[in-house]
């Protein structure tokens, strides 16, 4: 492995895997027990870290564009890079179409569909098991080969935060996106509510008048369904306890410092929450809310393999099929919350270490996790997974 390369698991259609784990995916929140159990059985039966476990609390009771969200987030997860093939469990009458789930992600890797109501209980569990058994043994045998930088999507995310992020850790990670997008790779920015007050910085750097006046639409209608929906109105306000206790007081000042993770490459285009990137290449911004898991989920559905994710106050936020890089600046969080963050950026608020170290640092990391080393949060178990929701449910 060099400065430029990583190595993954080759797939037969799109980019390689940093992972290569069998994925249950219960369509619909009333599959969920029996799917946890089988991840319990296949744990004790195959290891811990082989079969993992989407934990879907929807499907059902959806109907327009929030069941088409919720069903293509759950299809693109299961076509994420890092899953070698998906056992898809259905009740049998939820709102989510099971078999359209399973056809769609059977065009390209190993996928089978097992409805409980088809079978009963005992006999679907036992189906499950079966096919989780059979398809680790087909991955076992999928070796890591070397693979260049530029097969590499990275998600950028930040949560928890406090004033040590804006000033360290965001712009940090804007410094190792910019270095995988000249490389030739992808980043994928999300939390659109923090962009209020500083999109039009960001807009700037569009790569056409189209994709400008789409990030600006992007930041104007979610703001604009927040006051209708939640009926609050984030200008000039902070609606975290966290940040406020952490030093930002405004949308704007956590808007300013968020951003910076995007670093300064051009922004390509814009993503719908869990739309694959697929061949595009550059950095994206996705339409995804500020709570971390759902953003993460529809970044990771969006194709990222990995994630990196600053934290001033500390979280300990993963994901259930991309290992999760969490980054700290403020030397008092990373010595509370060592046991899961990954990168100690502090010595650079202190001035003892450069920005530029720091990012060639953190940037050799990246390829070390994308080689196989665990993140705190997969060693931890933080299996993270959950889909935004934006419609009623009935």
């Amino acid at each position: 492995m060099s400065g430029r390369t990583f190595v993954g698991y080759e797939r037969p259609r799109g980019r390689p895997g940093v992972r290569n784990y069998v994925l249950i995916l219960p369509t619909v929140s009333c599959s969920l027990g029996l799917s946890e159990l089988a991840l319990r059985k296949a744990a004790e039966e195959l290891g811990r870290d082989r079969v993992k476990l989407a934990r879907n609390l929807h499907g059902c009771g959806q109907a327009g564009e929030d069941l088409e969200q919720t069903t293509r987030t759950l299809v693109n997860t299961a076509l994420n890079p890092n899953v070698y093939a998906a056992i898809v469990v259905s009740l049998g009458c939820e709102s989510v179409d099971a078999d359209r789930v399973a056809d769609e992600i059977a065009r390209e890797k190993p996928a089978e569909l097992v409805r409980i109501q088809d079978l009963g209980y005992s006999a679907a569990l036992e189906r499950v098991r079966e096919l989780a058994r059979r398809f680790a043994e087909e991955a076992s045998r999928v070796r890591r080969s070397e693979f260049d930088v530029s097969e590499l999507v990275v998600g950028l995310e930040c949560g928890g935060s406090d004033y040590t992020s804006g000033l360290v850790s965001n712009p940090l990670v804007g410094m190792v996106s910019d270095m995988i997008v000249s490389a030739g790779g992808s980043t994928i920015i999300s939390e659109v509510p923090e962009f209020i007050g500083a999109e039009h910085l960001y807009a700037r750097r569009a790569v056409s008048e189209e994709v400008r006046k789409q990030v600006l639409e992007a930041v104007r209608s979610f703001e604009e369904w927040l006051k209708r929906e939640a009926r609050v109105d984030f200008r000039g306000a902070q609606p975290s306890p966290g940040n406020i206790a952490g030093g930002i007081t405004t949308i704007e000042e956590k808007s300013l410092g968020a951003v910076k993770k995007s670093g300064t490459a051009p922004v390509s285009g814009v993503l719908k929450y869990a739309e694959r990137l697929g061949d595009r290449r550059g950095h994206f911004l996705m339409v995804t809310p500020g709570y971390d898991i759902e953003s993460v989920t529809g970044m990771v559905a969006g194709g990222a393999q990995l994630v990196l994710f600053t934290t001033g106050r500390g979280t300990p936020t993963g994901h259930a099929v991309a290992p999760v890089i969490k980054i700290t600046a403020n030397p008092e969080t990373y010595r509370r919350m060592h046991e899961f963050i990954d990168y100690d950026a502090s010595p650079v608020l202190e001035g003892s270490k450069s920005f530029e170290e720091a990012a060639r640092e953190l940037f050799e990391l990246v390829l070390k996790v994308a080689s196989g080393e665990r993140t705190k949060a997969e060693l931890l178990g933080q299996d993270d997974f959950g889909i935004f929701r934006i419609g009623p449910t009935f």
